[in-house]
């Protein structure tokens, strides 16, 4: 039996969400279709940043800026990559996409302070940051529905609540009087949660409860364990779907339109060596495991041209044995480096993530060994910080050495033994690094004069809180390799979300945000959620356009 509905949007994430969810409130009958089990998608195990200049949680905070401001920083640090048109309608359309959200879910998101633009440096860039994280939310809104939360990228106690401006915070341990501060009143909300009976989330998992509470109260059908096989087309246009539930497969037909935001294609090991560049692996992605690349693959079927593939939202990454961690403050924190298979530095290690792996890609091209690396500690740095989960000063478990993730020596050539680089260029680069270290000025890569170099600082080191000498025994390399939060590359769409051919001409009735589709911010990235912005704002986009006259 066929069905039809106004709209079928493929994908419960962040971008499906909210297109569902604009589409109901403009009176669509719309339907949800979800391969997995579970809504969320990547966007539920992110930080759950949200990058779209001058909406309502900036503009309460003080800290609005002009849209040309914005405009001229994407126009800066994206150029022709992405047309402008697109990267234009962005700023302009984002902030009613918020205020949307703020209108139709429990939702509320408020500024992270000082977390700056990726490049602050460029023309529009700004160093306070234009970046907010949701509120943190009660579970309970959501009843039993709640239970089909995706599966978390780690796992904390209940209503151990660390939203991204905590974690600046207690990254540092106790350094700074704001750690222990920040810790008690993290420990403090668990207890208040408990005693009042609530089940606290924040980030990503805040994010994705509340817009599905919007959907729920918006009477969305939402349809799990239904995934898409194909796209229906009739005289160059999308009908419909194709899904499979089960053994079943069935077509549903779409009046209005389709709109694919079913993530990208970093769980797809095909896909990855077809496209991404090599080693690659998706063993070192923290994007959702339902991430296979179905919405890309059925665009190209019916005749989409594709860009970025090549690209991610990169991050340097620890393969531990449970699973990857991306890398952010780890490699930040001054007395760390990154060395590749000669032993020497390459980058600046506090570079903005999707950089940092660009520069290790390259690298690798060169025919010097940069997959893996190793970032380069010691003792007191061990005994400073928290790394990965650990508190400072607890022992990295036996487990991550058996895994070959951690190597610890008594000196610098034993350790360059352990990971089979040259002693003395190992030896050497850790010297000349304390040189820079002591006089504050990283004479090769310029670590600690941006201001998003010294957002994951110590400001307790000096005269460089980016930069500290690695001098005290014993000494630990920490394996390090190009992972990513999901992949950057799909159908390329136009400032209305409408999926285009090759020639430029729209494939009526089909749409795409988030991951499925190419990148707005081109091969870089603005700042913190910048992922998440675009895929909110074309979600909703795309809904504007099929009601549009």
């Amino acid at each position: 039996m066929s069905e039809t509905y106004d709209v079928v949007v493929v994908g419960a994430g962040g971008a499906g969400m909210t297109a569902a969810l604009r589409a109901a409130h403009h009176g669509l009958q719309v339907l949800l279709v979800e391969k997995s089990e579970h809504f969320g998608g990547s966007t539920a195990r992110s930080g759950g940043g949200v990058w779209i200049p001058g909406n309502y949680a900036l503009r309460d905070a003080g800290q609005a800026d002009d849209p040309a401001d914005s405009k001229t920083y994407l126009d800066s640090i994206v150029g022709a990559t992405v047309t402008k048109e697109r990267r234009d309608t962005y700023i302009d359309r984002g902030p009613e996409v918020m205020d949307f959200i703020k209108e139709t879910t429990p939702v509320r998101f408020a500024w992270v302070p000082q977390y700056s633009d990726y490049h602050p440096e460029a023309p529009g860039g700004r160093a306070a940051g234009r970046s907010v994280e949701p509120v943190p939310l009660d579970g309970r809104v959501l009843g039993d529905e709640i239970e089909r939360l995706h599966p978390p990228y780690s796992k904390a106690p209940a209503n151990l609540i660390v939203t991204q401006a905590d974690f600046r915070k207690i990254s540092l341990g106790m350094r700074t009087w704001r750690g222990p501060v920040t810790m008690l009143k993290i420990l403090l909300r668990r207890m208040w949660a408990m005693l009042t009976g609530k089940n606290l989330y924040a980030m990503g998992n805040a994010l994705a409860i509340g817009l599905r509470k919007g959907l729920a109260d918006a009477d969305v059908e939402v349809r799990y364990g239904t995934e898409l096989v194909d796209l229906a087309l009739e005289g160059g246009r999308v009908t419909g779907v194709v899904v499979k539930d089960g053994d079943t497969t069935t077509t549903i037909h779409a009046r209005r339109g389709v709109v694919l935001g079913s993530g990208g294609f970093e769980r797809n090991l095909e896909m990855r060596e077809k496209y991404s560049p090599a080693p690659t692996s998706v063993d070192w992605t923290t994007g959702s495991a339902y991430n296979t690349g179905g919405g890309i693959l059925a665009g190209i079927t019916a005749g989409a041209e594709v860009a970025l593939m090549d690209d991610a939202w990169w991050g340097p990454t620890i393969p531990l044995p449970s699973g990857p961690w991306f890398c952010l403050a780890e490699r930040n924190l001054p007395g760390s480096i990154i060395v590749n298979g000669a032993g020497e530095r390459y980058m600046n290690e506090a570079l903005p993530y999707v950089e940092a792996v660009h520069e290790i890609y390259a690298g690798e091209a060169t025919g010097v060994p940069h997959v893996p690396s190793w970032m380069i500690i010691d003792q007191r740095y061990r005994n400073r910080y928290i790394f990965a989960g650990l508190s400072p000063r607890q022992p990295f478990p036996g487990r991550w050495y058996k895994n070959g993730t951690i190597k610890k020596a008594a000196t610098l050539a034993e350790l360059a033994a352990e990971i089979e680089v040259p002693a003395e260029a190992l030896t050497r680069t850790v010297e000349r690094f304390n040189g820079f270290a002591a006089t504050g000025v990283d004479e090769d890569f310029k670590r600690g004069e941006s201001a998003y170099d010294k957002y994951y600082s110590d400001p307790t080191v000096k005269p460089n809180p980016s930069l500290h000498s690695i001098d005290q025994a014993p000494f630990y390399a920490v394996k390090i390799v190009p992972g990513d939060l999901g992949t950057k590359g799909g159908l390329v769409t136009d400032e209305r979300a409408r999926v285009l051919r090759p020639d430029g001409s729209v494939i009526a009735g089909l749409y795409a945000a988030g991951n499925c589709s190419a990148a707005v911010m081109g091969n870089t990235y603005a700042g913190p959620g910048a992922t998440i912005g675009p895929a909110l704002t074309f979600g909703y986009l795309a809904i504007e356009d099929i009601v549009s006259p």
